[in-house]
């Protein structure tokens, strides 16, 4: 045996003995109770720090950029700068499938702490420069969603989609932390918009301080990574000239190599990849909110800055119900998922979530209520990440075996991004081209279709996930 094998083996045999101490550890009977109201508070800082930019974009636009690029256009060339957070992704996607080889818990814990981190940064920033750090760090730490992994592999199957919607509505509840602090610290003031970041920057640090000391590794990933640890190097030999990528320990390669020879998979990525189109509607909710609230305004003879200040208030109000009816739509699906099926409910969500987008937009221009305005606009929202995480996220991962499991949700995510970033790049670029006022009617343009696509290719071409066992999964399915 050369010196090199021998200190790889020492390595292993440390990581056996401290994964099966870990294994070993008795959970107490509320383990899992208070497992889960930590992974909802890193929830709900996860969709804080997920949604807070857009709920904030037109009063970030004209404190940032609008000094550089006028009002007309702040929210557009914010969008064409904001591209650059895709750096972020790519380079998370590059250490996310870590997690299948280093454990979920470190990743947990420094995914949240980084949210944290980019929240500060925005807080203070003063210039465009600043503010692309922050957001840039957001997008680097946003996309894992770690907290989703735990939860997969840590309930009970027939309670798995229940459970998951459930902490997600929690989650999606918890934005209206948003316009709480926007009506407390901002009102009609625009210029006090730095103190509605403190908050969930505090949120964010204090949930990973919770995860470091308090949460511990899924018992899927200690026996998955112990079975492997345990095998010889004869059987690691055949695994790997056999070419078996369901066998791999992570990493990004294998994934995409599992992802595009599994058919389950390859559609699963095609279909969720042609809902994202919706992408559009997450990211403009707010500006189409200003312009059309400021709509009475600017008839008053306002100029549009002032009538975009006092349209604010109107938008907070609006936000209030966002989260209602976006946690609405995100409970119900956990329950209907559980008893229907997967793929039924994506359907429905897909369906719900188009039409209370195009209401949404028609009432805001016709000045409907703010309050019936926010609760539509969070349904639209929630619909289309409903359908999202049942398509990309637990079926994927119903589909995947626990070695590859958090890889492939990455390799998903990049994939998806793709269709992602050809429509947002459209989007970004008409609405530079005809300017902030236009946001909307290009959201409809682009999410309609998209999302109809999406549902008629999965219900033709995904097979079933409902009630798998994750532990049994082989991709082989």
């Amino acid at each position: 045996m050369d010196t090199k094998t021998a200190k790889r083996k020492e390595k292993e045999a440390r990581e056996i003995l401290r994964l099966e101490k870990a294994q070993a550890r008795p959970r107490g009977p509320g383990y899992l109770f208070y497992l889960l109201l930590i992974i909802s508070v890193v929830y709900i800082a996860d969709e804080v720090a997920s949604q807070i930019g857009t709920q904030m974009q037109s009063v970030l636009a004209q404190a940032i950029f609008a000094p550089v690029y006028g009002t007309e256009n702040a929210v557009a060339r914010m969008s064409a700068w904001g591209a650059l957070t895709y750096l972020g992704m790519g380079a998370a996607f590059l250490f996310k499938p870590l997690a299948d080889r280093y454990g979920r818990k470190p990743f947990l814990v420094i995914n949240t702490l980084g949210m944290g981190l980019g929240l500060l940064f925005i807080s203070v920033a003063t210039n465009i420069p600043v503010y692309l750090l922050g957001a840039l760090t957001i997008a680097l730490f946003i996309p894992h969603d770690m907290q989703t992994v735990y939860i997969f592999e840590c309930t009970p199957a027939k309670h798995r989609a229940k459970t998951y919607f459930i902490i997600k509505a929690i989650a999606t509840l918890g934005m209206m932390l948003i316009p709480v602090l926007r009506g407390a610290f901002m009102g009609s003031d625009i210029t006090r918009w730095r103190l509605v970041f403190v908050v969930p920057t505090i949120i964010a640090i204090g949930a990973a301080m919770f995860s470091l000391i308090f949460a511990r590794e899924t018992d899927a990933f200690i026996a998955r990574r112990l079975e492997f640890l345990r095998s010889s190097d004869e059987e690691r030999a055949r695994e790997k000239t056999s070419k078996n990528v369901e066998q791999a320990q992570g990493g990004f390669i294998p994934a995409i190599k599992f992802s595009l020879a599994n058919r389950q998979m390859r559609w699963l990525i095609i279909g969720s990849g042609l809902l994202s189109f919706g992408m559009l509607m997450t990211m403009y909710y707010e500006t189409t909110m200003t312009y059309g609230f400021a709509q009475r305004f600017l008839e008053q003879g306002m100029a549009l800055e002032q009538a975009k200040a006092s349209a604010a208030p109107y938008v907070t109000q609006a936000l209030y119900l966002f989260p209602v009816g976006s946690a609405a739509l995100q409970l119900v699906q956990g329950f209907m998922a559980d008893k229907w099926g997967r793929k039924l409910t994506v359907a429905i969500m897909s369906v719900c979530c188009v039409a209370a987008f195009v209401l949404f937009f028609v009432g805001v221009r016709q000045g409907w209520s703010p309050w019936l305005v926010g609760l539509l606009c969070g349904g639209a929202i929630g619909g289309y990440w409903a359908a999202g995480d049942i398509s990309g996220a637990v079926m994927c991962a119903e589909s995947t075996p626990t070695n590859l499991r958090s890889s492939v949700l990455a390799v998903r995510i990049f994939i998806s991004g793709l269709f992602t970033g050809a429509c947002m790049g459209a989007g970004i670029l008409l609405v530079n081209t005809f300017g902030d006022a236009y946001a909307g009617i290009i959201s409809v343009v682009f999410a309609v279709p998209g999302t109809i696509a999406g549902i008629v290719l999965l219900m033709a071409k995904a097979r079933e996930t409902k009630g798998v066992v994750l532990e049994t999964v082989t991709g082989k399915e």
